[in-house]
């Protein structure tokens, strides 16, 4: 076995790449840009190579510095991940001129699959169904008009260089082909540098189902059975399982063993993927091969309980196949799930920014997340924004529509706009539930499925205001051990009503509590709430409400609070003080704790009016005692502290001026 690879690719392939390699024993390197130079492939790598600038172009597209890398550091092979450069066949081309081994297919196989045109020649050779159309090579714009009237119309124009659903027009009318076909060629020519198409007839109400293939040197070749990929937006892939639901088992192995025809077919070596595009009866045509491992290749692991990643090391070892076909089965049910920086209800744009919270699903053998993400990283404009691949098993697909449901409910993200509510609308439509699949379904469900997000029930906004009154009086034990004070009452040895206010979408929310017993009376919107609690940990609030039990996560930091609830998120702003100033200065830092300390003395309470700089009331930290000064004379709203009470740096202490509320 090698004892030292390159990884010429990041983030979480990277790091599912090296996982791998650590079990098998072999070394890793990774290479990296100025983007990902603290990343999580480069810091779980034995070595780690710098190789240029954050663009993609100016880093891991560039060939002659991986090159030199794997050289410099020793590696013997090269595993290239998805993406960048792994069906690029001059870079298989230069591993094989420099002594290192391409951890893929030869270059002769990535050359007859590069192309869509050459790949359905070939494969309309070996026997393999293809859609009906023109795959040929004559390009002249009336000539393929010619070929689509024939065909019948609605067609699909295809780049043939094209993928990621890029180089693709939808043509349902003659008169329109020409323009569409300028378009397409543009399109092509820009994304792609080939220009040339294929025209085929459009597949009403398609599944996109594909089959992973292996392959080795010494002759074998199997299939892992396949994946249904058929919700999609954009032609880009959300939502993937295995094995594909509701179809016939004969149309199944006629499809696998299309694929072993595709892969024997331009002697193919090592892991790809054969995609069909299917009726709704079954029946199936090849679409293309893409020549590398697949995003989604978990889903198949699960199933099959084989890793595909040391299929891949073995097989480019030159070893023979771990298993044969007879050897192989299908165990349950597995969906995988793409996690983005982006919004769903915005068309999909990406979502740019640091993650300040990030929260995994726990794993088992139920449940696995693979992802090069931790909190505190950046979504940058440089790479794809996906944060993570979140992937579930279960014994059927009701089981595992089960675990993905809860799994999304664990995931939780702050900081930037994410697709996991979307992800959890999916798993709950009732034509994903019961495998109603076709590539239109995101389309079709869109009323369902990209509905401005849940609105907080009054329930939830209480609940956010006790989160934020418990986390104003929690401390650290220690220096070296942050445990949240566990109690169930806070002592705040308050006995008039304290308000805690929270923006909501730009909406004022008061909450007022009272200490009543072991916990306290709250009042909003003109209902009352028994309710008591305790924050569990920095990130976790145990909560009894009106006799019912519930634990809510959160996260706080100094942009405000969000909760976290059934796969959807709530952002509650804090509140800032104005005051009626001539000169228009924030005075808002004047009211705060300056740091965290024990309020010693209280002099005004609600409704009192006061002058500029007298003093409201006193706090000592760190052996000191602070005064907080009326900033200008006013009067005072609310006074939320009393003496003995715990506060936080940054604290609000005082309230002067009243706000249009939507109080109790």
């Amino acid at each position: 076995m090698f004892e030292k690879i390159l990884i010429a690719n990041r983030g979480e392939i990277a790091c599912r790449v090296i996982r791998t390699a650590q079990k098998l024993g072999i070394a890793t390197v990774a290479v990296y840009s100025d983007a990902d130079a603290q990343s999580q492939h480069v810091k779980q790598a034995d070595e780690a190579i710098y190789i240029g600038e954050s663009p993609a172009a100016q880093s891991y597209l560039q060939i002659d510095r991986i090159i030199q890398a794997a050289l410099d550091t020793g590696a013997q092979a090269i595993h290239p991940g998805y993406g960048f450069l792994s069906e690029n066949d001059q870079f298989a081309l230069a591993c094989q001129k420099n002594n290192i081994t391409f951890i893929g297919p030869p270059v002769d196989a990535i050359l007859a699959m590069g192309l869509k045109a050459t790949s359905k020649a070939l494969m309309e050779k070996a026997g393999v169904p293809l859609t009906p159309g023109y795959h040929g090579t004559n390009q002249d714009p009336d000539f393929l008009k010619q070929q689509a009237d024939g065909i019948g119309y609605p067609v699909l124009i295809k780049a043939s260089a094209g993928g990621g659903g890029k180089g693709m027009r939808l043509v349902e009318r003659s008169e329109d082909f020409l323009s569409s076909l300028s378009s397409c060629k543009s399109e092509a020519k820009s994304s792609f540098g080939n220009d040339d198409v294929l025209v085929e007839r459009y597949v009403l109400q398609p599944r996109h189902i594909e089959v992973q293939v292996f392959g080795d040197t010494h002759g074998n070749y199997v299939h892992l059975f396949e994946r249904d990929c058929s919700v999609q937006r954009r032609h880009q892939k959300v939502l993937e399982e295995a094995p594909a639901p509701k179809m016939p088992e004969v149309k199944l192995e006629a499809m696998r063993q299309a694929a072993i025809d595709a892969a024997r077919a331009v002697d193919y070596v090592g892991a790809g993927t054969v995609e069909f595009i299917v009726e709704q009866d079954g029946t199936a045509y090849f679409m293309e091969m893409n020549t590398r491992l697949q995003v989604e290749h978990p889903v198949t692991e699960m199933i099959t309980g084989e890793d595909l990643v040391e299929w891949q090391l073995r097989v480019a070892f030159g070893e023979a196949l771990p298993k044969q076909q007879h050897q192989l089965s299908i165990h349950g049910h597995a969906i995988e799930a793409r996690v983005y920086a982006e919004e769903p209800e915005k068309g999909f744009l990406p979502a740019i920014g640091k993650i300040n919270y990030l929260h995994y699903p726990a794993q088992n053998q139920f449940v696995r997340v693979d992802s090069g993400i931790v909190e505190g990283d950046e979504i940058t404009t440089y790479y794809d924004p996906m944060i993570a691949k979140l992937i579930v098993w279960g014994k059927n697909r009701e089981a595992a529509l089960v675990q993905m449901h809860h799994a999304l409910g664990q995931f939780h993200v702050e900081g930037l706009g994410n697709n996991i509510a979307f992800l959890d609308r999916i798993i709950l439509c009732e034509s994903f539930k019961t495998a109603n699949l076709d590539t239109s379904l995101i389309q079709r469900e869109e009323n369902v499925l990209l509905t401005v997000k849940e609105q907080a029930h009054p329930e939830l906004i209480v609940a956010a205001a006790f989160t934020d009154l418990l986390s104003r009086f929690s401390v650290n034990k220690t220096a070296n051990n942050p445990v949240w004070q566990s109690d169930a009452l806070w002592r705040l040895n308050i006995s008039q009503t304290y308000p805690v206010k929270l923006l909501l979408d730009d909406q004022l929310k008061t909450v007022k509590f009272t200490a009543q017993g072991t916990g306290y009376r709250a009042e909003y919107l003109g209902q009352t709430y028994q309710i008591s609690g305790k924050l569990a940990d920095k990130n976790t609030l145990h909560i009894n409400m009106n006799g019912q039990q519930d634990k809510i996560a959160f996260s706080k930091n100094d942009e405000g609070l969000t909760l976290f609830k059934n796969g959807q998120s709530f952002k509650f702003d804090p509140v800032k003080i104005r005051f009626n100033q001539d000169d228009g200065a924030d005075t808002e830092a004047n009211l705060k704790a300056p740091m965290p300390g024990v309020i010693t003395q209280v002099f005004v309470t609600a409704n009192d009016q006061v002058k500029k700089d007298d003093v409201l009331l006193t706090l000592e930290a760190m052996k000191i005692e602070y005064s907080i000064r009326a900033p200008h004379d006013g009067i005072v709203a609310s006074a939320y502290f009393q003496p003995g009470d715990l506060v936080k740096a940054g604290d609000e202490l005082v309230e002067f001026q009243a706000l249009t509320e939507d109080v109790a």
